[in-house]
């Protein structure tokens, strides 16, 4: 069934809203990817979820071609980044320091990359057969992975209860997809097919078919970021000999949502600001000046406790990898001092 424009709720305020005008979806509502990924059900979540933000999901690879004519304003949109520009990559070895050696304020680090493998549809789209082929696939990439990437995988159905507390108390679980993924699909034959890694010393992990086919985790109780980039980084050069990625020359990684294309990265930080949390108008407009996003204890849509945020890049598209990791690194020296000065 396809559905016009019109549809969208009352009130929304979504970028595919803004950007699917009627003469556009009359262009695409009957084409279809080769894997038959349609317009309908990419829009799906926008229509559900009235303050969805963005309201458009990625089928698989070709939806970014197929359904280009509102992927693109979107992606524009969202990342400020031109079509015809070409997206950077680079993740040289850096080696910045500590931002905060006595952790008085950073607590730990945690940087991911989203990766999508070539030949499967994502998972708002992959068939419950596919998916556990696809699981199959990379448990196996996993399990061959040595030294200090040596670990066990855990599938989110069949854990036991009490190893299931430990990991979540350990921060390497994740839970059912929220009701924008939900709509999308993404949540379908849950928790089938699903499943966490993690190396023996829990500082390197993957979530399996969450958002994205993968999840590529490196958490330390840190602040070196630099260091704990050039840790995850290494960790991806093995995994990109064993499993070929979806990548694109213009969006560079391609993923699920089109928020988290380009280098797929999210580098963050749980840092402790006693004096900026009574002054989040000056928090928010640093976090603004280095191109960060400030996010509660537990994410996005979570609350503040304790005065820890979560503090991490907002750029992901036209920029590279290494130049994210600077940002983070200059934008989180200067929102210390300012904590400090007050």
């Amino acid at each position: 069934m396809f559905l016009p424009p019109s549809v969208f709720p009352k009130g929304s305020k979504s970028l595919v809203k803004k950007h699917l005008s009627s003469k556009i979806f009359n262009e695409l509502e009957h084409k279809k990817t080769d894997s038959g990924f349609t317009l309908a059900k990419a829009i799906r979540s926008g229509i559900k979820n009235p303050d969805s933000s963005i309201g458009i999901y990625a089928g698989d690879a070709q939806s970014y071609q197929i359904f280009s004519k509102i992927f693109d304003p979107i992606i524009s949109e969202y990342h400020g980044f031109s079509k015809n520009a070409a997206h950077p990559s680079d993740v040289r070895s850096l080696d910045l320091g500590p931002i905060d050696p006595e952790r008085k304020h950073i607590k730990s680090t945690r940087i991911r990359v989203a990766r999508n493998l070539k030949g499967f549809n994502f998972p708002c789209h992959i068939s419950l057969s596919h998916r556990r082929e696809l699981e199959k696939k990379i448990i196996t990439a996993l399990l061959s992975l040595k030294d200090n990437l040596k670990g066990n995988y855990f599938p989110l159905e069949f854990t036991n209860a009490k190893r299931i507390e430990q990991l979540k108390k350990d921060n390497l679980w994740f839970e059912k997809g929220d009701r924008f993924q939900d709509a999308a699909g993404i949540n379908s034959d849950f928790p089938k097919c699903r499943g966490v890694f993690h190396s023996v010393d829990k500082k390197f992990l993957a979530w399996v078919n969450e958002e994205d086919h993968l999840r590529i985790i490196r958490l330390e109780k840190t602040s070196n970021i630099s260091n704990v980039f050039n840790h995850l980084f290494r960790s991806l050069e093995v995994l990109n000999a064993i499993l070929d990625f979806t990548r694109d020359n213009t969006y560079g990684y391609l993923t699920s949502c089109p928020t988290n294309i380009g280098t797929s990265m999210r580098a963050s930080v749980h840092i402790k600001l006693k004096k900026l949390e009574l002054k989040k108008d000056h928090l928010y407009n640093l976090a603004k000046k280095y191109h960060l996003q400030i996010r509660g204890t537990s994410g996005e849509k979570t609350c503040v406790e304790n005065a820890i945020f979560d503090i991490s890049n907002c750029q992901r598209l036209g920029i590279s990898e290494s130049e994210i990791i600077r940002n983070l690194h200059i934008g989180l020296l200067a929102i210390i001092k300012a904590e400090k000065k007050l």
